[in-house]
């Protein structure tokens, strides 16, 4: 059975762990062996805001707490030889089952996994719990991908240090689709892939600058015409920019 095929065919995954209306919370667990480093960015700009606002319960969590000998070992050599080290599944299974339940979904950070996307993203934003597990060495071993997780996601075709920055990437884009964390819920539908799109080029004051004049038809106060105008553009950029989009 392949990867996608076994996410199907899990057993638990059902409409419990959706959103029941607009005033639930999400909450998003990571495990990673480098917790220092999501200080600065989950402490900023939007994620700040939804946690205050109590829209997003946001814990980061060391794997070396289930690590059960002194030296709180979590990685061990391949079966088979080979360069690096893997992730032991002990302290990965034991820290999965004691800070899940029915309601989560479990995600390995992984250059092998399906490539994250805003419409990734919004699947995402209805989940209530998300795990993410978070890489390093030479991975995981093969059993946490087989009976751990639900899904497994990469944010692209290239290799990091370690899954940290894809799991702030993961959290950032999710956290301000969550209900009421950006406040005007239309800004969101109008961005960039929102609507499989690029967005439509923006000005702002002064009308003139060095030259360059903002396009006539934005400050015409015809909101029929910016509406058209905006939309061709949108198609127009996603042409020349991103024809895989309109593939």
């Amino acid at each position: 059975m392949n990867f996608e095929a076994a996410l199907r065919d899990r057993p638990g995954r059902d409409t419990k762990r959706r959103w029941q209306g607009a005033a639930a919370k999400m909450k998003i667990d990571v495990l990673t062996l480098f917790p220092a480093m999501f200080a600065g960015p989950l402490d900023e700009s939007i994620v700040k805001r939804a946690r205050g606002a109590g829209r997003l319960d946001l814990k980061i969590h060391n794997l070396r707490d289930w690590a059960r000998d002194r030296h709180k070992t979590v990685d061990d050599r391949p079966f088979g030889g080979g360069p690096g080290m893997l992730l032991k599944p002990e302290p990965l299974f034991e820290a999965v089952e004691s800070l899940s339940d029915e309601r989560t979904r479990v995600i390995l950070l992984s250059p092998a996994g399906r490539t994250f996307s805003q419409a990734v993203a919004r699947e995402l934003a209805g989940e209530r719990h998300l795990l993410l597990l978070t890489g390093h060495y030479e991975g995981f071993d093969e059993r946490v991908r087989e009976s751990l997780a639900d899904d497994e996601l990469s944010i692209g075709d290239y290799v990091l240090t370690n899954g940290a920055l894809p799991a702030m990437v993961v959290i950032d884009a999710v956290t301000r689709l969550l209900p009421g964390v950006l406040g005007d819920e239309a800004s969101a539908q109008d961005e960039s892939f929102s609507r499989g799109l690029l967005e439509y080029p923006q000005y702002t004051r002064p009308a003139e600058f060095r030259g360059m004049k903002v396009p006539g038809v934005l400050v015409s106060g015809n909101h029929a015409e910016i509406e058209k105008w905006r939309r061709e553009q949108a198609r127009l950029r996603t042409r020349q920019r991103r024809p895989d989009l309109t593939r």
